[in-house]
């Protein structure tokens, strides 16, 4: 499976598009802004786009959902139910913070705990992560998982934002730690990791 990371927009947010070549099947993860660039990545290979996914439903993650879909009708958006409501006011947070924001159409269909999901014959399982946003999810693979805000190298999302919930959060990253140490770790800002670097250095998980 070939993997691309695209950084978009203003809050340089990690577009990860997914192509298994012997299939031509593609998948975008959380296309946040800059569709035209997101297509152009697409394009490329001479694929076809089955899906988007999404981690979660912050302004950052869905700003380039409707372009992608102009250029790609009827491609499919999942995202966690308990994560509509973030979603639904994206365009208003948008605003306040005097960003240009296209409101994403309602989503497709709903990501579930444990629901496999396929690119080809590469399968990732759902994990439901709250904390970041309260239908905040992990697409999890056989060698990497691709983690959206709940862990970054050397850091960790958020908890300050509404909908957040810091109990939830750390209760997900105890739960993503327990995964194999050498499994990579895409997330949604930042350079990727792996669970073991995080759980050896991460000062947010390593206790004193």
């Amino acid at each position: 499976m070939q993997v691309t990371s695209l950084v978009v927009g203003s809050f340089q947010e990690n577009c990860w598009i997914l192509h298994d070549p012997v299939s031509g099947e593609m998948v975008v993860i959380d296309p946040g802004a800059e569709p035209e660039r997101i297509c152009a990545a697409l394009d490329a290979p001479g694929g076809r786009l089955t899906a988007i996914w999404l981690t979660h439903a912050h302004l950052d993650h869905v700003g380039g959902i409707e372009g992608v879909r102009r250029r790609f009708p009827g491609v499919p958006v999942h995202l966690h139910p308990a994560d509509r409501p973030v979603y639904d006011h994206a365009g208003r947070v948008a605003a306040g913070y005097g960003l240009p924001f296209e409101q994403p159409a309602p989503p497709d269909a709903e990501l579930a705990e444990g629901q496999v999901v396929h690119v080809g014959a590469h399968a990732f399982t759902v994990w439901h992560l709250p904390g970041h946003a309260p239908g905040h999810v992990a697409f999890v693979g056989a060698d990497r998982v691709f983690g959206g805000d709940l862990l970054f190298a050397g850091s960790i999302g958020r908890t300050d934002l509404p909908l957040c919930d810091r109990t939830a959060m750390a209760a997900s990253l105890r739960r993503l730690v327990t995964l194999s140490p050498d499994l990579i770790v895409h997330p949604g800002h930042g350079p990727s990791t792996t669970i073991g670097a995080e759980r050896s250095t991460n000062p947010y998980l390593v206790r004193g």
